[in-house]
């Protein structure tokens, strides 16, 4: 089986940002399909020829479109209507490649962003092939929720393209339930939406990583480690965070160090606000290009967090950061109502954490830290849980089923 993956966003081990489509995709790779990934270009490769660039990566067929950027982060620090830009743009180029490519038996494409739908509506029709839809948050709800999106003719214009690829997508595979159940809502079948997560990285985050490097790095010492990894902009509202550094801080709590290891939008405003507190419990640490660099972080801290701004639609979400924290064997604390609440509570693998309340979250990491029975305990069940529910392995399998299903294709076609 040939699938044609159209994600803008793709990123290996070797790049900054979630990897769940290289992942996913040399998953099927190893069990006999052909993976052709249209994205974005990775800066690291300044050279350019033509439209597209064409390379291998682990047996997937990569083409890289000459326009905007691969590099998440990135996108996340720039202005909403510059990251707007260039996903149209970036769809409008892959317009005039996927229509070249040999046939594929199946097209998939992730949203966000909304635009690259596009491109996969083109290519489905001009393969014959049937379009899957991955959905990693519902658009165009959550830049309106936030406020990004606001004018009238915009949200119109989003609003009809997304009942457009809704209409032409075969199957939608959601990253939550919840996002599941935002899809069906709008009145697609029910017995054709699925879920299928992100899942853990079992082998690169593991209880057994050592963080001293890390640790020594970013000068922890002994302290209790509170980290999080990721973007930085108006959805992951980090700014209780901070708060909730301050508020440990003027109690003198010096024990407690929070680390804040990403980039984008919000970065500088969060680091001014330390500044101008003065806090000593703040470290900010850039990405790096290598996933295991977050994994040594992981690895260097006793718990880790998961946030987003107390918004509807980032209550659906399925970050990577979370399910690596249960691969490392690390408690989580998290602020999002719904599933992800859900998830760490009924496993006990983890702290719920109301949003919008940097007192509660001081309070939990200061009980964490004085309990640590507790949190090798919250650990354990983290990386029990990873392993049982959310191992990649399977997750490619169910995900595989999905695609061979749509297309009726056998394990033998692949």
């Amino acid at each position: 089986m040939h699938i044609l993956y159209i994600h803008q966003f793709f990123m290996t081990r070797n790049g900054i940002g979630n990897t769940s489509c290289y992942e996913f995709a040399r998953q099927w790779v190893a069990r006999g399909c052909r993976v052709t990934v249209v994205t974005a270009p990775n800066r690291r490769n300044a050279k350019r020829i033509g439209l597209t660039r064409r390379s291998v990566v682990d047996d997937i067929e990569v083409i890289e479109v000459n326009f905007d950027s691969a590099d998440y982060m990135r996108a996340n620090s720039l202005g909403f209507m510059r990251r707007l830009q260039g996903s149209v743009g970036f769809a409008v180029a892959s317009c005039l490649v996927v229509s070249r490519l040999p046939r594929a038996d199946v097209a998939i494409v992730t949203s966000p962003p909304l635009s690259a739908g596009g491109a996969a509506i083109i290519a489905s029709r001009a393969h014959r092939a049937p379009l899957v839809l991955e959905l990693h948050d519902l658009w165009p709800d959550a830049p309106i929720q936030i406020g990004k999106l606001r004018s009238p003719l915009l949200i119109a214009m989003a609003r009809c393209l997304e009942r457009l690829i809704y209409r032409a997508s075969s199957r939608v595979v959601a990253l939550s339930p919840g996002l599941r159940d935002g899809v069906i809502a709008t009145g697609f079948n029910p017995a054709h939406a699925f879920v299928v997560p992100v899942g853990s990285d079992l082998d690169l985050f593991t209880p057994d990583n050592d963080g001293a490097a890390a640790r020594e790095r970013l000068g922890l010492g002994n302290r209790f480690v509170c980290s999080y990894f990721g973007a930085m902009g108006e959805a992951n509202g980090l700014e209780p965070v901070v708060q909730a550094a301050r508020i440990l801080q003027e109690r003198h709590e010096a024990a407690v160090v929070f680390v804040l290891h990403g980039d984008g939008g919000q970065r500088a405003r969060l680091a001014a606000f330390c500044a101008e507190h003065q806090l000593r419990n703040v470290v900010f640490s850039l990405p790096v290009e290598d996933k295991r660099a977050i994994a040594e972080l992981a690895a260097a801290s006793n718990v880790c967090l998961t946030v987003y701004r107390n918004v509807p639609s980032m209550h659906q979400a399925s970050p990577a950061k979370l399910f690596d924290t249960f691969a490392a064997g690390r408690p989580a604390i998290v602020n999002c109502p719904g599933w992800l609440g859900d998830l760490v509570t009924r496993n006990d693998a983890g702290v719920f954490v109301p949003p919008d309340d940097p007192v509660a979250l001081a309070e939990t990491v200061a009980r964490l830290r004085t309990d640590p029975l507790l949190c090798a305990r919250l650990g354990r069940n983290a990386r029990c849980l990873a392993e049982r529910e959310f191992d990649r392995r399977h997750l490619a399998d169910r995900y595989l089923k999905i695609l061979r299903d749509v297309t009726g294709c056998s394990p033998q076609a692949d």
